[in-house]
């Protein structure tokens, strides 16, 4: 029992899936039971547990996109711009401020947004693979100029739309569970499936371990990280989508704000090393959760929101120090240097 317990502690997601664990049972004796309730009303789930699946959501795909980019060694701190440009450049197909030839099709406008964000994607690529710029000044210059765009697209406006079809990117339900869910669930099976299936995966921990010595084992490593990037962008559009649509606006001040920092946690509490090499995008998910139990936490508990930034970063120490190999094994020898002086001492 005990060295399957010992295997089982090897894997990667084990340890952030029992902080999630613990996140969520001191939830539920905070609330007294209450937090772990599920209602059913019209034949759709509701409770807080649904709530933090469908709040993850975009935290999931945000994820998703960050862990590859992260296993080479780069980093992506405009996610929540592109967020920005997608949402506003769909709502405002919506709307028929952009393309009115559209008629206000929900189609296209997911389309070209979601476009819009691979555009972004491969333009980061282009800084980072090609021109050789650092990942975060190259992907800072998008972050910057992001909002920007998102606000010529707007016109400086917040463009609010009434569209049930758009709606449902969000607020939909299939089988009881909210549809956001079914979206996670499609890119993460699509992302395992070619990241599992196919050499890519080792090419990218191969980037990430040492990008010269797999240059000249013929792996090509720009055009992987120029791929990687492009895929990051296109998943922080289909975020931005699913938050604009939740909000049935398209905010470019706000929407996607701040949100790249917590990607980038989501992966490191997942166990990737923001060095690059060896991930999980499972294990990423549980990251993205335990981020947002926290956020969920934080607001059961009614701390005031000027030092909601304090408890959560230090509730993220404890955990990055429970994940570190080093600490634990600092620990391991102090507590057995304590106990041999005691039987010394006997």
């Amino acid at each position: 029992m005990q060295s399957k317990l010992k295997k089982l502690t090897k894997y990667q997601f084990f340890w952030p899936l029992m902080v999630l664990l613990l996140i969520i049972l001191i939830n539920g004796i905070i609330s007294g039971g209450s937090f772990f309730q599920i209602n059913i009303v019209d034949g759709h789930l509701y409770g807080r547990l649904i709530d933090i699946l469908r709040n993850g959501s975009k935290l999931m795909i945000l994820a998703t996109g960050m862990t590859m980019v992260l296993a080479t060694g780069g980093t992506d701190i405009s996610v929540g711009s592109v967020m920005a440009i997608s949402g506003a450049i769909a709502c405002c197909i919506i709307d028929g401020r952009l393309l009115p030839s559209a008629g206000g099709s929900v189609a296209v406008a997911v389309i070209l947004a979601l476009l819009a964000g691979l555009a972004c994607g491969i333009w980061n690529g282009f800084l980072v693979a090609k021109v050789k710029i650092q990942p975060i000044v190259a992907t800072m210059i998008l972050m910057v100029a992001g909002r920007g765009i998102a606000q010529l697209v707007t016109q400086g406006k917040i463009v609010t739309i009434n569209s049930a079809g758009y709606y449902y990117i969000n607020g939909g339900y299939i089988l009881g569970l909210p549809f956001p869910l079914y979206i996670v669930a499609f890119v993460v099976l699509i992302t395992l499936l070619f990241v599992k299936k196919s050499a890519f995966g080792l090419f990218v921990e191969s980037i990430g371990c040492n990008s010269t010595a797999s240059k000249f084992t013929g792996i090509k490593v720009d055009n992987i990280k120029w791929a990687i990037y492009a895929f990051c962008g296109l998943m922080a559009a289909l975020a931005g989508l699913i938050e604009s649509a939740g909000i049935k606006a398209a905010d470019c001040n706000n929407c996607g704000l701040m949100i790249e920092l917590d990607g980038i946690l989501a992966v490191a509490i997942g166990g990737t090393s923001l060095a690059g090499g060896r991930f999980s995008i499972p294990a990423s998910l549980i990251g993205a959760l335990v981020v947002q139990s926290i956020t969920t936490t934080v607001l059961a508990l009614g701390i005031a929101p000027e030092i909601t930034s304090v408890f959560k970063a230090i509730v993220v120490v404890i955990i990055c120090l429970i994940q570190s190999k080093e600490f634990k094994e600092m620990l391991t020898k102090r507590f057995a240097g304590k106990k041999g002086k005691a039987v010394a001492q006997a």
